[in-house]
């Protein structure tokens, strides 16, 4: 079952761009959390949507509020593109698949692309926003304003 706005989000950990083991209980109830579930590394949208929260993550920054993002690709690969593309936050390798089921992720595209979606979690732990779409520069914009009101 998809989280909703209201849920509080459940604990979850996977490993980093550094080959960390991230815990969500290090940021929870200390910070706002926006977590973005994207398809692939160095695909032009995605790539896009990372820049773009590249660009604007001192705004999030500013608003008490770490950015994760989260996709099916290898810590390699998330190392390759973080580095290629001077990414700040911490992204997170989902390669079995298990935080998009914890979260409920949908695929789009008939079933054959992982979703596109953005979470922003309250310092609480509490969902105040879920988008999904495939567009990629509007979940920042998105998240942004949500941001803004809690």
């Amino acid at each position: 079952m998809a989280l909703q706005v209201g849920d509080k989000v459940p604990h979850f950990s996977a490993v980093d761009t550094h080959g960390n083991m991230f815990d969500s209980s290090t940021v929870l109830g200390q910070k706002a959390l926006v977590v973005y579930f994207y398809p692939k590394d160095d695909t032009r949208v995605c790539t896009e949507q990372a820049c773009s929260f590249r660009d604007q993550y001192e705004d999030f920054k500013a608003l008490g509020a770490e950015v994760i993002g989260v996709s099916g690709d290898s810590m390699k690969s998330h190392q390759k593109f973080a580095s290629r593309y001077q990414l700040p936050f911490v992204l997170l390798s989902d390669s079995d698949k298990k935080l998009r089921k914890l979260f409920g992720v949908p695929n789009d595209l008939l079933g054959l692309i992982p979703g596109r979606v953005t979470y922003v979690v309250d310092k609480n732990g509490i969902i105040q926003l879920v988008f999904n779409s495939m567009s990629g520069k509007i979940h920042i914009e998105k998240a942004l304003e949500i941001l803004k009101r809690i």
